[in-house]
């Protein structure tokens, strides 16, 4: 897999907390970056909302006009909550 950069803004102090948290570590600023942004990211994919969404193709243009006509044709009664559940994955 090829290495591309990217650019990104912090705080001198964030700098400063990144460079000194590396150098004990004996480790590179920018693989402190990549652990922490590696960890992070499988954190969130493991969010209900990600993996609900994360593989919903976008509805096309006609998908679209149906979905939004069907929904203005709601009352305000069939668009208010009815009950609520809480599951845990």
């Amino acid at each position: 897999m090829t290495a591309k950069a990217m650019n990104f803004k912090f705080e001198e102090s964030e700098i400063n907390d990144m460079k000194h948290v590396a150098g004990v570590f004996h480790m590179s600023v920018t693989d402190l970056v990549k652990n922490a942004l590696k960890e992070y990211i499988g954190e969130l994919k493991q969010d209900p909302f990600y993996r609900l969404t994360a593989n919903v193709e976008d509805a096309d243009a006609q998908e679209t006009s149906e979905i939004l006509s069907e929904i203005d044709k709601l009352s305000d009664d069939d668009l208010s909550i009815a009950s609520k559940k809480q599951v845990k994955l």
